[in-house]
């Protein structure tokens, strides 16, 4: 990243990018840059310019509304309908709210190859799942991996679906590879068996810059041609219209030598396309391939899902609860991204709130992210909530990033840990210093909560499994200055270099037991804010 930056630091220093809607030396020198990154890009992804187009967008948010824009305007849209898998993004269960026709979830894989079968054999939609009229054209989108638990799916739908499409019925598919492309290989090298429309993010392979893409198969990109919206740039003549007038005088005529000058609306990103150029180089020169970064992540995800899964404490209830896809396998790079969802819970098998958990890990400079995790089918799926437990939820007050960590015994989100191209085996062993301050290493019977039972597992490690037994200290960092001078343990906070100590403080202040009044001492200790229900 470092590299990076300071390339981009010295093109900056050295030349001058200008409006690539001109003549100007720097404006020719901007659009060189731009379709030469374009042409980088899609070979990135072994894209053959030939059958698919990039258009450059702000984040993978931005390529799936560009879509989603698109079709609402399409002549036919009233005959559509719009599917969706539950594993996916907000972004993606947010298309929903446009669609002309019906629009619906699929919960399970199976479900997807049910009506695909369904198709092939009968030749036309299953009727659960057809629109009001046969004719037209509709949408499938999902995601090429899950960004809640990093469960990878299939992607030979697209050539099954594509197969069995017919004139007056017609299916186009929509792919989320925001995530997957962050530590995978994205091939499109068969135009045949891609998707019709994939959406991506470059920051979250690179770092640097902030900016996506829609990749179209330009089979496919006809579809796209009847948006009515025009900007700047993608249009060869516009005459107003009058206000005592006819309105018949406005007219425009739109840019048609390719997909990207019709829809790159306004001056292109031409400096954040700088940095994508330099980056595509920068990633060539550190890791050689994304196969490379894909072994890599894989072998990690994998030591340091078992680790996690053995950590266990001394009365042998587990420490965490991980929230595993299904299909999925841990060091399976097909099936598995290097991800993991989980939540954590103390001897007494009560939850330790997620925001707690946070705190303690932002303390000890560990970047992960907690909550909903902007996944609404997999967060339901993985805590077991069904509908009215979400809307009870809400009504409790639970909100995106607020700190109500459990209602009615169950997590309101999960903990997420990702792993990328640049971590390391040392970042996994700092990760599992950092878990030691969870487990408690005084011996007590195991007490099985109810809410335990409602999630369908007791949690207690087999006595036949290998175990993970921490050293005797953890290097943690929990800073003096943050604790009130009134704390019951405040003179034990020089101490809380052992395991032991620390959760002995957690426990006074009740840590994990979200939803209960905490203690008036705990306002301020570890930045935490009291919370009284």
């Amino acid at each position: 990243m470092r590299s990076l930056v300071d390339d981009f630091a010295t093109e900056m220093n050295s030349n001058l990018f200008g409006n690539p809607h001109s003549n100007s030396p720097s404006s020719t020198l901007s659009t060189g840059v731009i379709e030469s990154t374009r042409l980088q890009a899609l070979a990135f992804f072994k894209a053959d310019p030939e059958h698919f187009d990039l258009i450059f967008v702000a984040n993978a948010t931005a390529a799936i509304k560009l879509v989603m824009d698109c079709l609402s305007d399409h002549s036919q849209r009233a005959a559509s309908w719009y599917r969706y898998h539950a594993d996916s993004h907000t972004s993606l269960v947010g298309v929903r709210e446009t669609a002309g026709g019906s629009y619906g979830c699929f919960k399970y894989d199976k479900e997807v190859d049910d009506w695909i079968h369904s198709r092939h054999s009968q030749n036309f939609h299953k009727p659960s799942l057809q629109s009001h009229s046969t004719e037209g054209f509709s949408l499938f989108a999902y995601p090429a991996q899950s960004n809640m638990n990093g469960r990878r799916l299939p992607l030979s739908w697209f050539g099954d679906i594509r197969s069995c499409n017919t004139p007056s019925s017609q299916v186009f598919t929509l792919l989320d590879a925001a995530a997957y492309v962050a530590t995978a290989q994205l091939d499109l090298r068969d135009p045949d068996n891609a998707p019709d429309f994939t959406a991506l993010s470059f920051y979250k392979t690179f770092g640097f810059p902030d900016l996506g893409a829609l990749i179209v198969r330009k089979a496919s990109g006809h579809v796209l041609s009847e948006r009515r919206y025009f900007g700047g740039g993608t249009v060869d003549m516009v005459i107003n219209g009058t206000i005592n007038g006819a309105n018949t005088d406005a007219w425009h005529a739109k840019k048609s030598t390719s997909l990207h000058e019709m829809l790159e609306d306004g001056t292109p990103a031409s400096h954040n396309i700088l940095a994508l150029n330099l980056a595509l180089k920068a990633h060539q020169r550190l890791f050689g391939s994304m196969e490379n970064v894909s072994r890599h992540t894989c072998n990690l995800i994998k030591t340091l899902y078992d680790d996690m899964s053995r950590l266990v404490h001394a009365n042998g209830l587990l420490v965490c609860k991980i929230y595993e896809g299904s299909p999925s396998k841990y060091g399976t790079s097909r099936d598995q991204g290097p991800t993991i969802a989980f939540n954590t819970r103390n001897s007494r098998g009560e939850w330790i709130g997620k925001s707690d958990f946070e705190r303690l890990a932002i303390l000890n400079k560990i970047q992960l992210r907690t909550g909903g995790v902007c996944n609404p089918g997999g967060i339901a799926s993985a805590l077991q909530m069904s509908a009215k437990e979400m809307r009870d939820n809400f009504n409790e007050g639970l909100r995106c990033g607020n700190e109500l960590d459990e209602i009615n015994g169950k997590p309101t989100g999960i903990i997420r840990v990702s792993l990328g191209a640049m971590s390391s085996m040392k970042d996994v062993e700092m990760f599992m210093v950092f878990m030691q301050l969870f487990i408690d290493t005084s011996p007590e019977r195991p007490r099985i909560l109810r809410s335990f039972d409602s999630m369908g597992s007791t949690e207690i490690a087999s006595p036949h499994k290998k175990v993970y037994r921490p050293e005797s200290k953890a290097t943690v960092c929990v800073e003096d200055s943050i604790a009130e001078p009134t704390c019951p343990v405040a003179t034990c906070m020089e101490s809380f270099r052992t395991r032991e100590l620390l959760w002995s403080h957690l426990s006074v202040h009740k840590i994990g037991r979200a939803g209960k009044t905490l203690t008036s001492k705990t306002e301020g200790c570890l930045g935490m804010h009291t919370w009284r229900r």
